[in-house]
């Protein structure tokens, strides 16, 4: 599990899912789920669409819930003309905490590049916010051993230019490609294997102090029945969870992993 100074931050990625009144519903009974007791163990964070960022934010500010906001993505210019694009500045105004960043369908589908990638996390921390920067291989690349070399890439790419101190407050999040939406999971031992070369990464760019601090999250098909083992990994110190974060008796289950 997650070394003593690295809590462990669970976070739930609602993707194109949920209007505002859903999100609002979902987030108001995960609040009857989780306790006090979980929030002093795990941080939590939620990430709706951006049309329910500020309803989500009224919600968790009036209910004092210390649920940390996040978004899905953002630009990484603070104005300009890109039609449809939100910039890092507007959701710092939300009090957005947490912003996935090179998450693999915005690489895939989107075409996001890892120069584009690392320009974003650097806006991001320009703003006082948290990236979780996404890496991971596809398939096809696992199975030609090229796991650790991509994953590699992309780190490293991400990384650019970022100094040490602020690598330390990162988030980089491992999400095989090929385990996201599929139902299938890499095991905890797969999973802990590529996490530890994450932080090995980490190690070699930024030095002990950096790499023993950054929080590593394991995203890929996330359920209630295995979060305890993959949690349970050395260097796993949370997960991304997508599609099980979207009821709330499962999500809370995953921040309660402990407890299983």
């Amino acid at each position: 599990m997650a070394e003593q100074g690295r809590k462990p931050l669970i976070s739930g990625n609602w993707k194109m899912h949920l209007n505002h009144f859903e999100a609002i519903q979902l987030v108001q009974t995960l609040s009857y789920e989780v306790d006090k007791d979980d929030y002093e163990a795990v941080d939590v964070s939620v990430h709706p669409p951006f049309t329910d960022i500020r309803s989500i934010q009224t919600i968790l500010d009036a209910d004092r819930l210390p649920i940390l906001l996040g978004a899905q993505h953002c630009h990484f210019e603070s104005k300009g003309a890109f039609t449809g694009e939100v910039a890092p500045e507007m959701l710092a105004k939300l009090n957005v905490k947490l912003v996935i960043v090179g998450h693999s369908e915005r690489r895939e589908i989107f075409g996001e590049t890892d120069e584009m990638v690392n320009a974003k996390v650097k806006a991001i921390l320009k703003q006082d916010m948290t990236p979780i920067l996404c890496c991971g291989e596809t398939l096809d690349e696992r199975e030609a051993g090229q796991a650790e070399s991509k994953v590699e890439t992309q780190i490293l790419a991400g990384l650019h230019g970022v100094g040490k101190e602020a690598i330390a407050g990162l988030v980089i999040a491992y999400e095989p490609i090929w385990a996201i939406g599929t139902g299938v999971t890499a095991t905890p031992e797969d999973a802990q294997t590529m996490c530890a070369h994450v932080r090995s990464v980490v190690r070699a760019k930024a030095g002990d102090e950096a790499a023993d601090a950054v929080r590593i999250q394991y995203g890929g098909s996330v359920k209630p029945g295995n979060a305890a083992e993959l949690m349970g990994q050395a260097d796993i110190d949370g997960a991304l969870v997508g599609g099980a974060s979207l009821e709330a008796p499962g999500f809370a289950r995953i921040v309660k992993y402990r407890l299983s």
